[in-house]
């Protein structure tokens, strides 16, 4: 007989306005945001995360950015691509993140297609932005993050949020939900790239739904190292926490996760497969390289299942103390996402003390489908269904595998300007992911 597993209640919110209203009343004097690296607005509570959203929002205002205009932001991880994201959605304007690891000549491309009349970047970008300004025709306003001669025309964020008008949250725009809030351009392997359109209905229904199956509390600390412009880490990495009420800590770099996870002492880690398995193989060769751990670790990790079967899941945190500690000592959930984990990996982690689980999706579902859950997961699945989603398998075969088909609150409005993409990605309202699965007799999900 399946388990019926209960969903956490979550607060409802209508929009990411909603969520950040609420948020800031809430949680107030609770850090929201920090960078580890030494950026302009580099800490930033629940509360003063409102007043620079305010104040930059009013700063835009002033410029002449009007309702629904177009904003596009690039630049590493760090609070004001956060602060610039989260102002677009509070003041009712169209965000494009554009993904900075792209050519001098796809960035151009993307501003130009998208549509966008303001771009915020941060000083690395400054001699693009500078070098392109001339044949970007419908760019009028080019702000950077942080302090730069590059341009005498560029405004500084920092100086337009120091001396903007403040405004209270009274004054903002009314959002309707249902409608484009967010342009985001995948990189498709074949032909140009496709603007994937959100709204903010369709991100709010996926934290809710995505929180109601994992229980994430204000004392959680978030380390950023996935990319902003993903929607994975948009959503599960930036929004989730703000909407629970927990932190969100940028990582310097990729190479120093480690020595970052301590300093924050981070309770969730979201990465990709490959992290993990770095991670993971520098514990075994640690463990190989040392005579007396190599004999008596692969014991203790029997031994220790066997406590774990019998309802002692704590023990191997405490028999592995010394690495966890090497992790800051407080991790409560690494998630993978963005392709599929080795579940070698997976069962690894989990058999040193680390709760591990994965979920599916796609940029068109704002991101999550399908999630793990921590009282109910299998290490090849993709996971359970989100609350609000319906998915179906097109056409099985005789295992069962078939394409998977998404219906529901998160599926995307259509790709911009491309009717005929649009069309071609849903039928009879399913939006078609292109990805092959089945579901098991437990009703998870796997990816073929």
């Amino acid at each position: 007989m399946k388990k019926e597993l209960k969903l956490y209640q979550v607060p409802k919110i209508l929009s990411i306005q909603d969520m950040i209203i609420q948020s800031a009343r809430k949680f107030g004097p609770k850090i929201a945001l920090e960078d580890l690296n030494n950026t302009p607005i580099n800490k930033v509570t629940y509360r003063e995360l409102l007043d620079n959203i305010l104040k930059f929002g009013s700063a835009l205002n002033n410029l002449g950015i009007k309702e629904r205009a177009h904003i596009a932001v690039i630049g590493e991880n760090r609070a004001q691509w956060a602060i610039t994201y989260l102002t677009a959605m509070c003041f009712n304007y169209v965000i494009v993140p554009i993904d900075r690891n792209l050519t001098t000549n796809e960035i151009m491309n993307i501003m130009h297609e998208s549509d966008a009349e303001a771009i915020v970047f941060s000083g690395s970008y400054s001699g693009i932005m500078a070098e392109g300004k001339s044949s970007l025709k419908k760019m009028k306003h080019f702000i950077c993050m942080d302090e730069t001669s590059e341009d005498k025309d560029f405004h500084i964020m920092p100086k337009l949020i120091r001396q903007a008008k403040e405004i209270s949250t009274d004054e903002l725009p009314n959002i309707v939900p249902e409608e484009l809030a967010e342009i985001i351009f995948t990189s498709g392997s074949l032909g140009r790239a496709k603007g994937v359109m959100l709204s903010q209905k369709n991100i709010a229904s996926n934290l809710m739904d995505m929180v109601s199956m994992i229980l994430i509390t204000e004392q959680d600390r978030f380390l950023s190292v996935l990319p902003m412009h993903h929607t994975y880490e948009c959503t599960c990495g930036l929004l989730c926490p703000l909407y629970c009420g927990a932190s969100a800590h940028y990582a310097r770099s990729l190479k120093t996760v480690v020595d970052d996870i301590q300093t924050v002492k981070a309770t969730i880690l979201l990465g990709v497969p490959l992290l993990y398995d770095k991670m993971f193989r520098r514990i075994i060769k640690t463990i190989k390289e040392n005579k007396v751990k190599s004999f008596i670790v692969p014991p203790l990790v029997k031994l220790t299942n066997l406590f774990t079967i019998a309802g002692l899941s704590t023990i191997k945190k405490k028999v592995f103390s010394e690495l966890h500690h090497k992790f800051g000592g407080a991790v409560r959930i690494f998630i993978a996402g963005g392709a599929a984990p080795d579940p070698l990996v997976a069962k690894g982690l989990r058999e040193f003390g680390f709760t591990f689980i994965q979920g599916y999706g796609l940029t068109e579902t704002s991101p999550i489908l399908a999630l793990n859950r921590l009282d109910s997961f299998k290490d090849d699945a993709a996971g359970l269904l989100l609350p609000s989603v319906n998915v179906k398998i097109n056409n099985p075969d005789e295992n069962g595998s078939g394409e998977i088909w998404a219906k529901g609150p998160s599926v995307m409005l259509g790709y911009y300007k491309n009717e005929k993409a649009t069309q071609d990605a849903f039928e009879d309202g399913w939006f078609k992911t292109g990805d092959i699965g089945f579901f098991d007799e437990d009703d998870f999900l796997h990816i073929n």
